[in-house]
């Protein structure tokens, strides 16, 4: 993986004035989009698309500034028009291509990204790998803002507008795996962009022939096999590492990628303020 990711930002560097069709080049990669995007966005610290912006935009600099017309340089990567690109170089660099041209700065450069394997082996992930039948999630479930870290301030006030009852009658409908009350991530931007929508539902998993109360929404989820990763300590900061080493530590060291569906944390023991908790993250997974 480590290294289709360097084929991936050298392919990049190479066509920054063409368009750059990323399914096409996952599957010369062996790798599928999603899985890339997901691998590229963890390991990167930013969405691929703002590593092909900012990359766009660095190289363009040279131009703006060697006094090349604005439009020829504007259909040279890719933009509609002249406003477009400038937002574009603005957005990057924090000023436009006329003040960048007249003053010589300021610019910001974007480094091509250079990935490495850094295997310390001192710290084992307690995981399991589980092929699931076919299932359902049902629940609440609410448009929310993804955010990396810390806890997500949308999530905590869709799950506090729920009566506390309504918790323990959730978990008394769940009646397969994996058990208890679910956080569950549904439709969440491949790019993992901060700040882009998902669905978040707070439910239960159930067999597909359960019947649903009519107020609760659901999610089909197709059978598959899932990598089970169990994580203790602070809570979500403990969740939101685990995340972390699944892409710099389990998915590079083992054959399996990420597939499309729900991602789902499964609470089993928390404090009484919820600072601290065990929990289990489980990832939708193909073989690689």
């Amino acid at each position: 993986m480590i290294s289709a990711l360097n084929q991936l930002v050298d392919y990049i560097d190479g066509h920054l004035t063409e368009e750059i069709a990323i399914d096409d080049l996952a599957v010369s990669l062996g790798m599928t989009e999603y899985h890339l995007r997901r691998m590229f966005s963890s390991l990167a610290g930013m969405p691929l698309s703002e590593y092909v912006r900012r990359r766009r935009m660095t190289v363009a600099a040279t131009d703006v500034l060697e006094g090349g017309e604005l439009l020829a340089i504007t259909v040279r990567y890719g933009y509609g028009s002249t406003e477009a690109f400038s937002r574009a170089f603005r957005s990057v660099h924090g000023a436009g291509p006329s003040d960048v041209r007249r003053d010589g700065g300021p610019l910001r450069t974007q480094p091509q990204l250079r990935f490495r394997l850094t295997v310390e082996g001192n710290t084992p992930m307690d995981t399991r790998v589980a092929d699931r039948p076919a299932f359902r999630l049902i629940g609440y479930s609410a448009r929310v803002p993804l955010i990396h870290h810390g806890p997500n301030p949308h999530i905590q006030a869709h799950i506090a507008s729920l009566p506390a009852a309504e918790h323990a009658r959730l978990k008394a409908l769940g009646n397969t795996d994996p058990k208890g009350l679910l956080q569950v991530s549904a439709d969440v931007d491949p790019d993992y962009t901060e700040g882009s929508e998902l669905t978040y539902l707070h439910g239960v998993a159930v067999t597909p022939t359960t019947p649903v109360p009519g107020e609760l929404d659901a999610i089909e989820v197709p059978a598959g096999t899932w990598a089970v990763f169990r994580a203790e300590g602070a809570y979500p900061a403990v969740l939101q590492s685990t995340w972390a080493s699944t892409a710099t530590d389990w998915f590079p060291s083992n054959p399996w990628r990420l597939r499309p569906g729900p991602s789902m944390v499964a609470v089993l023991d928390r404090s009484a303020d919820f600072s601290t908790a065990s929990c289990e993250l489980w990832l939708p997974v193909e073989r690689a």
